[in-house]
């Protein structure tokens, strides 16, 4: 299969979007996921492993409940700052290198997490960790969608995903298994040796994105060699050049994120992100320890609480073609739903039963919900800008993460009931719905383009209908 070039005046050139777009996923492609998905896998292990061991260390520290917010939000405030830096990072020297490192150096601080003697230590390392875990996300996000077809982005994205709620899942599980014979700090050691035995391998075999290789125009070798690990069949002559057709981005990418008509749609992610992340780590942090107080053992509760991410990993796989055919509005509606799911746990708590189906409803909202804003970001921005946009809206996200556990933490120190504590969590879903159905709403105003089962349009060419396809 030949390459479709196009002449000019020394050289033919291809159009490296232009070209994936016209592949079937590939075995390549479901490799490079895969690995995409195995640090995120360890990324959510290590991020959500604070929680669920909560219970056991404030008890061998003699902590109030209320003194570990801080401790949570260290660590959030350090995958914010991970996720504003290490974006626009990315978006000068490449994805691989800020995922390599990354996964480094939070598998690092997981492991130096379980030798913590104290609360002070205990926030410095966490946010520390923070760092390396924010740097992470944005860009294994953006590398899968680097290399994934327009038509089949958000579920390629979303199903690499997948592997975060997997692995703050099995941390769960994990907990429950290991908290009682090795302690709490087992849980760490375990989240600190997988990521180091990791990162060899990624340093082997996790490629460059082929849309980044193309922009800098001094890798054609390169890149075609990508395109032909993603087609062997292709054929392609030695003076070819690979382009993107996008506008040449030049000075501060963040700056580009409200450019070009880019403004509305920005904030607005940024409102989905923020409440979603709030939602998510207030329940993540706080479920354990509150289920613990209703009457659950440690490990009980550790168990019932992975339910969040356990719905969180069924909606990956259920909402792929969904989030890739309706966008935003399918977004809107699984906040909505949220609402009441988020609502109906605190109404629950002593029947085992209901209150886990009511959390794994949550977690397919919620969870599914986040993954699914990931992948709709990823879509919307440019690939100079494309860590960037996604590094900048995880990070507005992370503050919401930050603000979470501290919300919990004071409404629990105020003695407010279980039932008023998860009402406040639900009005933050239906926020996040309100944002989601106001982004429907612009995207199905701008532009006259349709989408169609063979190429839909992005959301990006539905605002601008000038912008090239698959920019």
């Amino acid at each position: 299969m030949a390459i479709s070039q196009t002449e000019g005046p020394s050289a033919s050139s291809v159009d490296v979007a232009g070209f994936i777009d016209a592949q079937p996923v590939g075995g390549f492609q479901i490799r490079l996921l895969l690995t995409c998905a195995a640090v995120l896998f360890l990324d959510g292990f290590d991020t959500t492993a604070i929680g669920y061991v909560a219970p056991s260390l404030a008890k061998e520290w003699g902590l109030t409940k209320g003194a570990l917010g801080p401790v949570f939000s260290a660590g959030l405030f350090g995958l914010m700052i991970g996720a504003l830096l290490f974006g626009p990072l990315a978006d000068r020297i490449g994805r691989k290198k800020i995922i390599i490192f990354s996964t480094l150096a939070f598998g690092i601080g997981a492991l130096v997490t379980a030798f913590a003697k104290d609360v002070n230590t205990l926030l410095a390392i966490r946010f520390l960790t923070g760092l390396g875990l924010g740097g992470a996300m944005p860009n294994t996000i953006a590398l899968t969608s680097e290399f994934s077809p327009q038509r089949r982005r958000a579920t390629m994205v979303m199903a690499m995903f997948c592997g975060f709620s997997l692995g703050a899942a099995l941390g769960g599980f994990l907990a429950a298994g290991l908290i009682p014979h090795f302690g709490w700090r087992s849980v760490f050691i375990v989240g600190g040796v997988a990521p180091l035995l990791l990162v060899p391998m990624l340093a082997l075999k996790l490629p460059e994105s082929v849309r980044f290789l193309a922009l800098t125009g001094r890798a054609d070798a390169r890149v075609a060699q990508l395109l032909g690990r993603i087609n062997p069949k292709a054929v392609v002559a030695a003076a070819t050049r690979f382009v993107v057709h996008e506008p040449e981005l030049v000075g501060m990418p963040v700056l580009h994120l409200f450019r070009a008509g880019r403004t509305l749609v920005t904030l607005l992610l940024w409102v989905v992100f923020f409440m979603s992340l709030l939602d998510l780590y207030f329940l993540s942090n706080w479920l354990p320890t509150v289920l613990n107080d209703l009457g659950a053992s440690v490990s009980e509760a550790a168990a019932i609480g992975s339910m969040l991410q356990v719905g969180g990993v069924v909606a990956t796989f259920a909402l792929g073609y969904i989030i890739d055919r309706f966008s935003f509005r399918a977004l809107a509606l699984l906040y909505f739903i949220a609402v009441f799911a988020v609502g109906a746990i605190g109404q629950l708590g002593h029947s085992v039963a209901l209150v886990s189906m009511a959390i794994f409803v949550a977690g397919f909202c919620i969870v599914g919900g986040q993954i699914a804003a990931n992948a709709l970001a990823a879509g919307f921005y440019p690939t100079s800008v494309r860590a960037s946009g996604v590094g900048w809206a995880l990070g507005i996200g992370r503050v919401g993460s930050i603000v979470g556990p501290l919300v919990g933490g004071a409404l629990l120190t105020m003695k407010w009931s279980t039932g008023a504590v998860f009402v406040a969590a639900a009005a933050a879903a239906l926020c996040a719905a309100l944002a989601a159905f106001s982004l429907s709403r612009i995207a199905g105003m701008g532009g006259s383009g349709k989408a169609t089962a063979e190429r839909p349009v992005s959301f990006e060419a539905r605002l601008h209908p000038s912008t090239p396809a698959g920019s």
